[in-house]
């Protein structure tokens, strides 16, 4: 019986191999031919297929339908991706269970410059409503974009600075809504130009109120709201630039403003007011002679300020002022080898203000020069890069002279050199498939927050100790005391290997990877809290509730964190497979799966669990719909003082309707999500037990392109 169906089977596989393979591929409106795709945020222009490391780019029509108010739930659905989730207002990527300062976000190659890396309700301060694509790369991505890029990098791309010439205007409008939270959102995007002149203009409006929840929103509640308390949102934004266009020069500046309040879950009565303003530019020398092919300099200056408020009073201000620079130049031919040399200054100055601030002011400073080279040789494309950087950290001693019992910390200015390199090869096998195997050695120094934090972080529900303390034990009491020792630098070793297969009818990537850290940073739970401020023991503060009753106070009775070092190994997979049944159907599958453990045979906390996902597409004349299931295994590979979490599986399903009216473009869709109304929550989230993912959902949208 078993032979009998495992013919059957091989039988229908065969057929419908030899029909997809019969046929020439139609690209649905939903997708592109990864044959074409250029990676912007590589200098050497490549593509998805000719890149040694794994890189994903999403744009036009899958960008649109997985538009969402965070850049983590935005990418939600790329493999090896997932998010922090604090709700639904502020969520950051988490690339193969790396996050935090070890993930760079970019706005057109240049750092995003917000707070989000210090803490998980910090918003991106990134549109993807007004992106033209968004690229990550996975895997170590420090050559370009620094020492702390040991995860990956998400670049943001729009049009704001204007790359082509342009002889009148193009643009497109686009506007959602969505019923699970009453939710707008409105964008534009407006290009023109005339002669060698080139300019660009595009805002957006994003308003939502509380999100519908399937279940209570805390995971031991039996009743409660059906609404996500606090997880309202309101941001506004615009960017204008100009540029001046030649055959041999470009030069290009741009503006950008964004505003935005949102709640903070689990903090009721608590909302960030954010601001941003951010000037960029760009001068570009092309076809040159000499020695120099071209060369290219960059440039950025972001000051942002966020304000956490409960009521009326602010309780702390996060501030951060950067200077970015990167001057790099593509020389020609030697010796068959191609490639690109380069300087990057980088200047921060970080500081939070306020009674609950929980990070010392911080100037950081880094230098560096990379080099990133390449030659094809017969079926090989070789690759390899090097990077050496100077980061230099200050911290404003100031704040803890004002802690209690903490007048005596000083820490001496900190200077760290990190070295990055990697080499890498892309073998084509054959027409239809190639080989890619990177290997990449990345130093990573600490960041401040992971060194010299000291205090309650509302947001997160902690209170944080850095590294460069120590918890010390002394006539019974729990104090906090300075190390004599430094922080290390994180150091990786990561390998990645990757096959495609790439044919008429179907495509499949399926990459696997290994990282070895040594001195990995990451936050350790501790037995005790924070209370009366006081570190206690977790039984004695039960036993103080029992018998006094509770505080009222927001930061009492905190968990306390305290950064730690130890050496780790993360290791896992991602694959994806699309293919085209027939011209009318398309069926399309991924998976990922993260496995993170520390030397001492503990899990690293909060490692997103292992997941599959598949989508049937349909597309006849105008019209494309698709139904898809994404499965999210049960995590119970946890770190101590971590809970499991349950598995669930999200439904969802949506139509497009393509218009061609004279000169405009217009699609008008339909997507339903979590059509089971199932409870979801996010093993990676430090809301996890409060803020579930949201109920079933309906929206509409429309976008018009002329």
């Amino acid at each position: 019986m078993k032979t009998k169906y495992s013919t059957i089977v091989l039988a229908v596989v065969t057929a419908l191999t030899t029909q997809a393979n019969a046929q020439q591929k139609e690209l649905q409106k939903d997708e592109h031919d990864i044959e074409t795709l250029v990676i912007n945020a590589s200098p050497l222009k490549r593509t998805v297929l000719e890149s040694s490391t794994p890189v994903t780019i999403i744009s036009g029509e899958e960008l649109d339908q997985n538009q969402a108010a965070t850049l983590g739930e935005t990418l939600r659905n790329v493999p090896g991706v997932h998010g922090s989730y604090f709700g639904p207002v502020a969520s950051s990527p988490i690339i193969r269970g790396l996050d935090g300062p070890r993930i760079k976000v970019v706005q057109n190659g240049l750092d995003a410059s917000d707070a989000s890396r210090v803490g998980p309700d910090h918003q991106v301060a990134t549109e993807t409503s007004t992106a033209t694509q968004i690229e990550v790369l996975r895997g170590p991505a420090t050559l370009i974009y620094g020492s702390g890029a040991i995860g990956g990098v998400v670049n943001v791309v729009d049009n704001r600075l204007p790359v082509t010439r342009k002889e009148g205007v193009s643009g497109e409008a686009f506007a959602k809504y969505d019923n699970v939270a009453n939710a707008t959102t409105l964008s534009t995007d407006l290009n023109g130009g005339t002669g060698n002149f080139a300019w660009h203009l595009d805002a957006y409006n994003r308003e939502n109120a509380d999100y519908k929840i399937p279940v209570p929103a805390n995971i031991d509640e039996k009743g409660g709201s059906s609404k996500l308390t606090n997880s309202d949102m309101n941001a506004t934004g615009y960017n204008l630039g100009a540029g001046w266009i030649t055959d041999e020069t470009r030069v290009a500046l741009a503006y950008g403003r964004m505003d935005s309040e949102y709640g903070l879950p689990g903090e009721d009565g608590v909302f960030v007011k954010l601001q941003q303003d951010r000037y960029q530019a760009v001068v570009d020398w092309d076809n040159l002679s000499g020695f120099l092919k071209s060369v290219h300099w960059q440039n950025a200056y972001t000051d942002y300020q966020h304000s956490e408020i409960d009521g009326v009073d602010i309780g702390t201000t996060f501030k951060n002022q950067s200077t970015e620079s990167r001057l790099w130049a593509e020389h020609q031919l030697v010796g068959g080898w191609k490639g690109v040399m380069g300087l990057h200054y980088n200047k921060s100055d970080f500081e939070a203000i306020g009674e609950e601030a929980f990070t010392p002011p911080t100037e950081t400073n880094s230098v560096a020069v990379f080099l990133m080279e390449e030659r094809k040789m017969a079926a090989l494309l070789w690759q390899f890069g090097a990077r050496a950087e100077q980061i230099a950290l200050d911290v404003n001693n100031d704040f803890f002279a004002q802690k209690p019992q903490q007048n005596t910390i000083f820490f001496d200015k900190k200077d760290y050199t990190a070295i990055s390199g990697s080499g890498g090869a892309v073998w084509t096998l054959n027409e239809q498939s190639s080989l890619a195997f990177n290997y990449a050695y990345s130093e990573r120094a600490p960041s401040a927050s992971e060194m010299v934090s000291y205090g309650p972080h509302i947001g997160s529900g902690t209170f944080e100790i850095g590294g460069g303390f120590a918890i010390a034990e002394q006539n019974g009491e729990n104090n906090v005391v300075q190390r004599s020792q430094d922080m290390h630098k994180e150091v990786s070793n990561n390998i990645d290997i990757t096959y495609r297969y790439n044919v008429e009818t179907w495509n499949a990537t399926f990459s696997l990877f290994n990282n070895q850290v040594s001195n990995y940073i990451f936050e350790q739970r501790t037995n005790l809290v924070f209370s009366g401020e006081s570190l206690i023991t977790q039984a004695d503060f039960e036993k103080n509730i029992a018998e006094n009753g509770e505080s009222g106070d927001e930061s009492d009775g905190l968990p306390v964190i305290i950064f730690s070092q130890q050496d780790a190994r993360l290791y896992g997979f991602e694959a994806q497979v699309d293919w085209h049944l027939n011209d009318e159907w398309r069926w399309e599958v991924f998976t990922d799966y993260t496995r993170a453990k520390l030397d001492s045979g503990g899990n690293v906390p909060r490692i997103p669990p292992m997941r599959v996902g598949s989508s049937l597409h349909y597309e006849y004349g105008n019209w494309h719909a698709e139904v898809e299931a994404i499965r999210n295994s049960k995590q119970d590979k946890i770190a101590i003082f971590e809970t499991d979490t349950k598995g669930y599986t999200m439904l969802s399903a949506s139509a497009n309707y393509y218009l061609d009216l004279d000169n405009i473009d217009m699609t008008i869709y339909l997507k339903g999500e979590n059509l089971s109304n199932q409870e979801g929550r996010v093993h990676s989230s430090y809301l996890k037990d409060e803020a579930p993912l949201p109920a079933r959902s309906f929206s509409l949208g429309v976008r018009a392109r002329f």
